[in-house]
């Protein structure tokens, strides 16, 4: 299992390179290239789960429906 100040290290790198636009990431001897920015934001949410969990928060989903009521 992945330490805490691993999983942060992680995405903190993994956000400043999307912000620069780059779509490889090395961290330590592995590379990983992403083929879209949706692609990156999936792995960024995967990371920000894990991180939560590690701290024994629960990450919830709230989803809303409306309608107009015709």
């Amino acid at each position: 299992m992945t330490s805490l100040e691993e999983l942060i290290t992680r995405r903190d790198k993994l956000e400043k390179t999307r912000a620069k636009g780059v779509k490889t990431v090395r961290f330590g001897r592995d590379e990983v290239t992403y083929k879209s920015d949706s692609e990156m934001a999936v792995a960024l949410a995967d990371l920000n789960r894990k991180i939560a969990a590690s701290q024994g928060r629960t990450v919830r989903r709230v989803r809303i429906i409306s309608s107009k009521g015709a």
